[in-house]
């Protein structure tokens, strides 16, 4: 199905699915994000138990992705034989399913509000929603901290990793992308309760977002301060725990001039990261700073997009 949607008219789905993430935002009401980790949390506690942990991951990996990605082909199938060509705005609505670009933003911009407000409170509690560090007694510049690398690193996932996994293959691929990360999200955690359970999420996501996660770096350095980028990406990179929000987060935190990780307070104790970036540690305006170099990276990945498919479609080019 995917195969049969013209180069250029799936450049034109993939702006379309953004304008609707743009325009909509999230789902007020039955978002399919929420209702998957719903699924998923009711997979994990009646499969996460017995001796066969890494077998039950694997096969509730399996169960949570696989048959929502199966059923969007079928449906994109179905759709196709019923109403020809217009079945194609499926994939676009499939895309805007999965994007989270407004999503960032609307959950950033209340969180600088409040810290240029002076609400520390409120920013705390907001911040809390987003990051999983213990946030009761951050201060503005980690609060400002926290937003940032968040919004660094969920560009990647949110965003320039769905992207292209819709350009690899339409709205079933965006589909795959995004059900896989958010149970990285859920279960990939190194821990006593999911480190076995987990390793399928953790490394399916490692694999889905390899490519997509140097992109992404690559895409921050372009728009961004690119020297400090490239030299931050090639110098720290390697020093963060995860093999692709090591080049996404430094090569970031480079593109806006700041300083990031370093302390952040995880169940009620401190942890010193390595170090991310160059130059002055975060503030409030720099959350604003961060979403734009996500959304003018989104534009630039259309454009480029819709340029190789004009250049691939025969017939157009004299």
């Amino acid at each position: 199905m995917v195969t049969s949607v013209p180069l250029l008219m799936l450049a034109a789905l993939m702006g379309l699915g953004l304008l609707l993430d743009l325009l909509l935002g999230e789902p007020r009401r039955l978002h399919p994000l929420v209702g998957f980790g719903t699924l998923a949390s009711a997979l994990e506690r009646r499969l996460n138990k017995g001796s066969a942990r890494r077998a039950c991951g694997l096969l509730a990996w399996v169960l949570a992705v696989l048959p929502l990605v199966l059923l969007s082909f079928w449906l994109l199938a179905l759709a196709h034989t019923r109403w020809g060509a217009w079945a194609w705005l499926g994939h676009a609505v499939l895309l805007y399913g999965a994007l989270g670009l407004r999503s960032l933003r609307d959950h950033s911009a209340p969180i600088a509000q409040a810290l240029h407000g002076g609400d520390l409170a409120g920013a705390r509690r907001m911040t809390a929603c987003i990051v999983s560090r213990d946030t009761q007694e951050a201060s503005e510049s980690d609060l400002a901290k926290a937003g940032v690398e968040s919004l660094l690193e969920n560009g990647s996932d949110a965003v320039f990793g769905t992207l292209f996994w819709f350009a690899i293959a339409g709205g079933p691929g965006a589909l795959l992308f995004r059900l896989a990360n958010t149970l990285d999200a859920m279960w990939g955690y190194r821990n006593a309760r999911f480190g076995e359970f987990g390793w399928m999420a953790a490394r399916t996501d490692d694999v889905l977002g390899f490519i997509p996660a140097r992109l992404t770096a690559l895409t921050y350095a372009l728009l961004g301060h690119t020297r400090c980028a490239l030299r931050c990406w090639k110098t720290q990179a390697s020093n963060w725990p995860s093999p692709n929000a090591g080049p996404v987060m430094a090569a970031g935190a480079g593109a806006l001039g700041l300083t990031l990780g370093g302390k952040a307070r995880y169940d009620g104790e401190d942890e010193m990261r390595p170090p991310l970036g160059e130059g002055r540690h975060a503030r409030a305006t720099d959350l604003a700073r961060a979403w734009a170099l996500v959304a003018k990276g989104s534009v630039l990945w259309l454009i480029i997009f819709s340029l190789v498919a004009a250049l691939a479609t025969p017939g157009l080019w004299p």
